[in-house]
């Protein structure tokens, strides 16, 4: 990709769950595809999530909410029986959450027409979880819509271990669909036990490329900064100090910023100094789409 084309060039597709997050201090806006679908418009991009709310207030809330912060609702369908997704957080004292997904939801019946799948035919980038695939019609969909993008775009699996909501076939059948993954280090050492990955950090994250033929791994480790190997190539950053107001959204964040860096061909150190910068500015905001800064969103052409 050429970095000239700057981030109205690129055309995103997100898909997967979107829900309310209850927090103590009151409902946000929630959902690991939505968050990064908000993150990746307010970079510059045209994007198009694909999920599925309630024909219920909630769910009309949700669509003005996505309205309001200039996310298209175009392809968010409405279900006529379903309720919209809800989870409900607790927040530790260091600010990292706990969560309680409520089941049954609109979002785990997500469909995938022709006309769907012809548009992911001509985006440049998919971003898809571990978690909407829990059940059987929006996991078919969701891989459906992945396989239908160009052999060229970018397809980042951002894994979203949450409670009982996945497995190893399912982890595996989603990395052999994506060249972009995106993990947590708690979620390195699950998958470390479950493919048997061996040595330290990076020889586990090398591992995973290899093993699965994706062309670029990136590993966050919180307050410890990330970590990502593109084609041979590392870039280390240490992190940023934040006041955390909560850490919700700051991994959708990252993933945003990183896959349009990918996108826009820029060296990897850019793009992990980019994406730490707001993450970190995330992290200090409660809830997951916060207004970005002029300085934040100028790291791309708008």
């Amino acid at each position: 990709m050429n970095a000239s084309c700057g981030g109205k060039g690129f055309e995103i597709l997100a898909v997967g769950e979107i829900l309310w997050d209850l927090l103590p201090a009151g409902k946000q806006l929630g959902g690991a595809p939505a968050n990064f679908a908000y993150h990746a418009h307010a970079l510059g991009s045209r994007v198009h999530l694909i999920s599925r709310v309630g024909d219920d207030p909630l769910g009309l809330e949700i669509l003005g909410r996505l309205h309001g912060l200039g996310v298209p609702t175009d392809l968010v369908a409405t279900d006529p029986a379903a309720p919209t997704g809800t989870v409900t957080v607790e927040l530790s004292a260091d600010g990292q959450p706990r969560f309680t997904i409520h089941e049954n939801v609109a979002w785990d019946l997500i469909s995938a027409d022709e006309h769907l799948l012809k548009l992911a035919g001509r985006v440049q980038a998919v971003c898809f979880g571990s978690l909407a695939q829990r059940r059987g019609p929006s996991r078919d969909s969701i891989r459906r819509l992945v396989s239908a993008t160009p052999a060229g775009a970018l397809r980042v699996f951002d894994i979203n271990i949450r409670q009982h909501f996945y497995s190893a076939e399912l982890i595996e059948a989603s990395l052999r669909l994506a060249n972009v993954l995106k993990l947590n280090d708690q979620e390195l050492v699950l998958l470390a036990s479950m493919f048997d990955l061996r040595g330290d950090t990076r020889e586990q994250v090398a591992s995973l490329g290899r093993l699965f033929g994706l062309d670029t791994v990136a590993l966050t480790r919180g307050a410890g900064g990330s970590l990502l190997v593109s084609d041979g190539a590392w870039s280390e950053h240490p992190g940023l100090p934040a006041r955390v107001a909560d850490t919700v959204g700051a991994g959708d964040a990252f993933t945003a910023a990183m896959t349009l860096g990918l996108l826009a061909g820029w060296p990897l150190d850019r793009i992990n100094c980019l994406a730490n910068e707001i993450a970190a500015y995330v992290c200090s905001q409660p809830g997951a789409t916060p207004k970005l800064p002029d300085e934040l969103r100028g790291g791309f052409a708008l």
